[in-house]
């Protein structure tokens, strides 16, 4: 546990030297999924002690709210939780003139994949009605507030890197829009790694990643017609310790943890052949910070490495990993067909160029060191 507590600590002051603290320092802070996995990780860094915010958390009403990822920090004076509710478009305008915030967090969202394609419906109005009534309770608010949409590499939708990928996805979907760049030669030219003003298409894309979209395109919306102060940030995949067990990484760092403690020798997971581009939730949350310090409303800004890796590559980093630092055994890799999805996006990769540019922005915490705290957090907290 202490070795956990000692490499967080220290990728957290690597975080906080990074921003503006008296910017900070009282500013009062709404944030909508603050009971989430990037929503702790934000009020733990705004409510921290160096930067010294007033945190107010928007809670669904309901019975048995799961605090487990914000426990450890609900014995702080500056963390306020409210009760609200996304789909009642009064509770968030009570919501906002409780907390009289300056700055809004809106990260409450079905994020889980899988469950777009099982849930679709329930994805839309989480999503996108969700998010229009923030908006809307914000146009309606007398005071002058900024607000974060946490947008999503999913949003990208189909991403092409040559022409024989090109000519594959053609002949899987026929219809490929908008078209790709071609080169003088008639090459396709290759969209990896992403940019901002890459198309955005539904093509291969989720229920999930459309409804984000769809949200985005919101955002812009009031930005245009009512001149709010919004600021959009695309993050590519992002993980570290408290993440949900669905998403992969956890998926990985879980059973490896099972494994070290129990002996266990197989690992069950789904497609490894996807391409992905994996950030630390920490260098995520400072992006989210400076995008308000500096970014300009109606702009949007990838957050991303700029490094793609394959699932099969992540697994064997995690094991050697493991190997390393608990000396563990080899685990073998099956299948869980249950775990492959109706359409999974080849590659995402993100060009984080604009955010380094003008937000000052870069990941700084080493994947490795990600995978060894989840390990730790996998093991400490296995039942």
């Amino acid at each position: 546990m202490s070795d956990n507590l000692s490499l967080q600590k220290e990728t957290t002051v690597q975080t906080i030297d990074r921003i503006n603290k008296t910017f900070w320092k009282d500013k009062r802070v709404l944030i909508t999924g603050i009971t989430g996995f990037v929503g702790s990780w934000l009020t733990e860094l705004l409510s921290s002690n160096e930067v010294g915010a007033n945190v107010y958390g928007l809670l669904r009403r309901q019975s048995n709210p799961n605090l487990r990822n914000i426990q450890h920090l609900l014995d702080r004076d500056n963390i306020k939780l409210l009760k609200g509710d996304l789909q009642d478009l009064g509770s968030l305008v009570n919501a906002i003139k409780e907390s009289e915030a300056e700055v809004i967090y809106h990260l409450a969202a079905q994020s889980f994949v899988p469950h777009s394609f099982a849930s679709p419906v329930d994805t839309y109005h989480t999503n996108v009605i969700g998010t229009n009534n923030m908006l809307e309770a914000l146009r309606l608010s007398p005071q002058n507030i900024a607000l974060h949409y946490a947008g999503s590499s999913e949003e990208y939708g189909l991403v092409l890197m040559n022409d024989e990928h090109y000519e594959k996805m053609r002949a899987k979907y026929k219809t490929i829009l908008p078209s790709p760049s071609f080169d003088a030669d008639g090459k396709v030219v290759s969209e990896v790694p992403v940019k901002e003003t890459n198309p955005l298409r539904t093509v291969g894309t989720s229920p999930y990643g459309s409804s984000k979209r769809q949200a985005e395109d919101a955002c812009r919306t009031y930005v245009s017609c009512y001149n709010l102060d919004v600021h959009i940030t695309r993050a590519f995949n992002h993980t570290g310790p408290r993440r949900g067990n669905e998403f992969v990484t956890s998926e990985i760092t879980r059973q490896i943890a099972e494994g070290i403690k129990t002996g266990k020798k197989e690992i069950t997971l789904g497609n490894l052949d996807s391409i992905r581009d994996f950030t630390d939730v920490r260098d995520i949350v400072l992006g989210y910070l400076l995008v308000i310090e500096k970014g300009i409303k109606g702009e949007v800004y990838n957050l991303a490495s700029g490094h793609g890796i394959t699932i099969e590559e992540l697994l064997e980093i995690s094991l050697n990993i493991a190997k390393q630092n608990f000396n563990s055994d080899h685990m073998v890799y099956k299948l869980d067909e249950s775990r492959l999805r109706p359409t999974d996006l080849p590659v995402l990769i993100g060009n984080a160029t604009k955010a380094k540019e003008n937000l000052g922005w870069s990941n700084r915490i080493p994947l490795d060191r990600t995978i060894l705290e989840m390990i730790h957090h996998h093991i400490n907290t296995l039942s």
